[in-house]
């Protein structure tokens, strides 16, 4: 039996990811511990197998942000994750998982553009939210040996029942409007079923390395609001020609190039020795929008 320990107790992910290795009662035992004070300091990691740390301050800018609000990403995001991955090499913990993001390769391509990462794409944050992972991969990584596996994990925009962000915002559009623009834009998801699977598959594997995992399909803003719009029986009208409003638009918040900017991964980036992808897209979007 495998003992894990989830850092950042209520949290979405961790959260969801307990109730998923609920299923194999006989394989994983489950504690959550909250890293809000110091208390955890006190308490040994030792016995556990793994510690799969998802503590963190989401984010949640667009725009500048307060030299405060930086330092705090840098607090949590970093200081608190390395000083966890420490802690849990010193007790004897095995396995290592850190929650990264897609964010530290920087923002979405500006509308009309595409980005496409790849395994030669480096590193490079365009704010102090994806500088704090990019710091705190750099922290946890040189712990890695034999004794000690470390997991980064850089998923693209996870959704799901319940989920926040981008996709809550997209759902609303998709149940209000009767027009939608037509955009050919490619995002990189996962739906938070998949992440799951996976995680359990690099507990399972004992696996060390950076990973980044992603639905089998591509998505694109347009279809999936046509998705959730048909998820809940209605129809939405796709017009085009509204190309060039969205890029002015652009120009005053960042949130249209999060929705209509392009993103993806490399399919070979994602490939694993086992599929992880039990989920479609679009049996996800009826999944995450309560219609089955």
């Amino acid at each position: 039996m495998k003992k894990i320990l989830i850092t950042g107790a209520n949290s979405y992910i961790g959260t969801s990811f307990e109730k998923y290795l609920n299923r194999w009662p006989e394989e994983f035992q489950i504690d959550t511990i909250d890293l809000i004070d110091g208390s955890w300091r006190e308490k040994s990691f030792s016995g556990y197998d793994v510690v799969y740390h998802v503590a963190g301050i989401a984010h949640s800018d667009n725009g500048k942000i307060t030299e405060e609000k930086a330092k705090l990403y840098y607090s949590v995001n970093t200081d608190l994750a390395v000083e966890t991955a420490k802690k849990a090499k010193a007790d004897g913990v095995k396995q290592f998982i850190f929650m990264s993001s897609a964010i530290v390769y920087g923002e979405s391509a500006p509308i009309g553009k595409n980005k496409c990462i790849t395994k030669d794409t480096p590193v490079g944050a365009a704010n102090a939210y994806g500088d704090s992972k990019v710091q705190a991969e750099k922290g946890i990584l040189p712990l890695n040996d034999d004794t000690f596996k470390v997991v980064i994990l850089r998923p693209p925009m996870i959704y799901g029942p319940g989920s926040k962000g981008n996709y809550p915002i997209l759902a609303k559009i998709a149940t209000k409007l009767p027009l939608f623009p037509v955009v050919n834009n490619c995002r990189s998801m996962l739906f938070i079923d998949n992440l799951l699977e996976f995680i359990r598959l690099m507990v399972v594997n004992e696996e060390q390395g950076i990973f980044w995992p992603q639905n089998a399909e591509y998505a694109n803003t347009t279809d999936l609001v046509v998705l959730i719009a048909q998820a809940h029986g209605k129809k939405i009208c796709r017009v085009k020609g509204f190309t060039w409003a969205l890029k002015l638009l652009s120009h005053c918040t960042g949130l249209v190039n999060k929705a209509f900017g392009s993103l993806n991964y490399d399919r070979s980036l994602s490939e694993y020795r086992e599929n992880y992808c039990k989920v479609s897209l679009q049996d996800s979007i009826r999944i995450t929008e309560g219609k089955v």
